[in-house]
């Protein structure tokens, strides 16, 4: 087949590889840290709203007072989903995004709440776009990435395991790569 050549598969797999680096750098540094609790700061800032009656854990009308407080704020809400979190009786709204998370909770007063509007540090913004918390646009992009990595780890193998001197070692690599996955997986 003239589109597997080994030329043409050269060409790709580097072309792919150098447009995908800096997406790829982002996803290995902020996954690595992750993996050892280095999730990158907020700065917060902790604000009262005074309500006309209690709220309630219905998601709409909690979302419709972020978005509200955030208006007179004059601050965009965040880029990812928000959800109520329950804790026994007490319950929250969290809302996150890539560049600020909110959470809105009831107090002691029924008649008060409290908005903590978390602003992130440059390093927790690639934290919260790596754990796709961006808007639709990145989760498209991070979808292309994903898609693009898994075309260069074929284009890899196909052109590895063309080359005669680098089938078996191609297909022990393999092979030892499976292994390894099964035993990571069972040991965790």
């Amino acid at each position: 087949m003239a589109i597997f050549n080994r030329s043409t598969l050269m060409k790709a797999h580097a072309l792919l590889a150098a447009f995908i680096l800096p997406v790829a750098i982002m996803f290995f540094v902020t996954g690595a840290l992750y993996t050892w609790g280095i999730k990158g700061n907020y700065v917060t800032n902790t604000y009262e709203i005074n309500l006309q009656q209690p709220i309630q854990a219905e998601l709409a009308e909690l979302v419709s007072l972020a978005t509200k407080e955030l208006d007179k704020k004059n601050i965009e809400p965040p880029s990812g989903q928000a959800k109520i979190k329950k804790i026994g009786t007490a319950f929250k709204l969290e809302w996150t995004g890539s560049k600020i998370d909110i959470i809105i909770e009831p107090t002691s007063q029924p008649l008060i709440a409290t908005l903590k509007i978390k602003n992130t540090s440059w390093h927790r913004q690639f934290v919260q776009l790596h754990k796709a918390k961006g808007g639709e646009p990145f989760k498209v992009y991070a979808a292309v990435f994903a898609i693009a990595l898994l075309l260069l780890l074929i284009t890899g193998f196909i052109m590895a395991w063309q080359t005669p001197k680098l089938r078996k070692l191609t297909l022990a690599s393999t092979s030892l790569g499976i292994v390894v996955f099964v035993v990571m997986v069972m040991s965790s």
